[in-house]
């Protein structure tokens, strides 16, 4: 499994590096059909080369989206030492009990015991203490029909994402996150407050201004590891559960003429929900989901029950005429009968509490 790690990170990284070269000296966006005949690994599989090249372009291709939001963002330009290592159906064979990953002509391929139906993809990766071999099947394999269910998805500050196919509503905490954000804060204003006493340009300066990256880059990484993993959780779930059409809340606008005091702006200037809706989007569109973003103007305010308008103080949710639920519970049931058509429609008797998904270190 290193060997493999390690081949597909020689490979990604050559073709990082090989991209970047021809841009800068050339001035040619290579295509990735042409990478793919240009790089190729010994190692691997012929498709499971072309793969670690694709992974490339859909990074680049992802950026692109996102720098027209955010001109800051930065393209795939890290190298990597290990990468994940992914086998596609002509690859992938299950003989005896066994699923075997091949590595193409003349390299030993990987066996797997295996008990379950062969997959259409498998992917094995590093999950921070050992490999994880993720499998993929199609949706037909399992019997669940595509294009029946539909799931609204609430982004949060408080909580990370709120979520409700119809049947089930689940809840994704955000609470370790936004005590990694309020240290970041901390630390930041510590830092700066010493920096701000000591010569701007002097060696005490420098090595508090070098340290005070190191941190913050540290806290901004184990940012992006919660992020992955709860919205890796969230669409994975979704998927299973038969779900085709993920819709969004969509609240690109929310902080336009922002004025809710100096700890309320702050958190809602902080809300990482542009880069979570793409995390969510991107691993939803690997797996064949739809994505749609849906306004969500008064969701979190409408009673499902009733119909009528309420705005909620706190986490739960009160109406008048009897019916409580969880104020995200409410705004992702309300998205996605928005999206559908029927929102404040007294639709609803009873509905299922809420499953709480909470992130385990």
């Amino acid at each position: 499994m290193d060997a493999l790690a390690l081949a597909s990170g020689d490979l990604y990284s050559r073709t990082v590096a090989s991209f970047w070269r021809t841009v800068r000296k050339q001035g040619i966006w290579l295509k990735p059909s042409s990478m793919m005949r240009w790089q190729n690994s010994d190692s691997l599989h012929a498709h499971s080369a072309d793969a670690v090249v694709q992974s490339f372009y859909a990074g680049l291709k992802s950026w692109r989206a996102r720098r027209k939001a955010d001109p800051e963002s930065k393209p795939p330009r890290k190298r990597r030492r290990f990468y994940r290592v992914q086998w596609k159906n002509s690859a992938i064979r299950l003989r005896d009990g066994r699923l075997i990953l091949s590595n193409g002509k003349g390299n030993a391929p990987l066996l797997i015991p295996w008990q379950w139906d062969t997959p259409t993809f498998v992917e094995l990766g590093w999950n921070g203490a050992g490999y994880e071999l993720r499998a993929i099947y199609s949706s037909a394999a399992i019997g669940v029909p595509l294009g029946t269910a539909i799931a609204g998805v609430d982004l949060g500050e408080i909580h990370l994402a709120a979520t409700h196919d119809g049947q089930e509503c689940r809840i994704y905490n955000g609470r370790y996150l936004r005590s990694v954000r309020r240290y970041q804060n901390k630390k930041k204003g510590e830092i700066s407050a010493q920096l701000d006493h000591m010569k701007r340009g002097s060696r005490r300066w420098k090595r508090l201004r070098a340290r005070k990256g190191t941190i913050l880059r540290r806290l901004d990484n184990q940012v992006r590891d919660i992020l992955h993993k709860q919205t890796t959780k969230l669409v994975s779930t979704l998927h299973m559960g038969g779900v085709q059409t993920v819709v969004i809340g969509d609240v690109r606008d929310i902080r336009k003429d922002l004025d809710y005091g100096k700890k309320a702006n702050q958190k809602m200037h902080q809300w990482l929900l542009g880069k979570t809706r793409w995390m969510v989007s991107c691993k939803a569109e690997k797996l064949g989901m739809e994505i749609a973003l849906q306004d969500e103007a008064y969701t979190s305010q409408t009673c499902p029950k009733c119909g009528s308008r309420h705005k909620p103080t706190g986490r739960l949710y009160r109406c008048q005429c009897g019916f409580q639920y969880h104020r995200d519970g409410v705004g992702a049931y309300n998205i996605r009968a928005k999206y559908l058509g029927n929102f404040g429609s007294a639709v609803v008797g009873a509905m299922a509490s809420p499953i709480g998904v909470r992130y385990a270190l």
